[in-house]
């Protein structure tokens, strides 16, 4: 398999070949990346993938990774049930 074919993101599919045509663009920050291609707005949030989308950036625009405008995370950060919150019904 070709490294361009590399899932980054595998909540939204997001391969390396992707990020890349995302970045040729002129797409280059990961607010500009999350927003086209909704990486880190999965089911993990962006635990599995967020760094390694950052890496690629990184690697991809040759500096180092702290350069690399990293996304904040937003509450809830894990899937939660809403009963609990409104004080709703318990699970049976």
């Amino acid at each position: 398999m070709s490294e361009k074919k590399t899932y980054l993101c595998r909540c939204e599919n997001l391969t390396v070949e992707d990020l890349h045509k995302l970045l040729d663009q002129g797409i280059t920050s990961m607010q500009e990346i999350k927003r086209e291609s909704r990486c880190t707005m999965g089911p993990c949030q962006g635990r599995t993938c967020r760094e390694l989308i950052a890496k690629e950036i990184a690697k991809y625009k040759n500096i180092d990774i702290t350069e690399v405008d990293m996304p904040t995370y937003r509450a809830p950060v894990k899937p939660i049930k809403l009963g609990p919150i409104v004080g709703g019904e318990e699970d049976a």
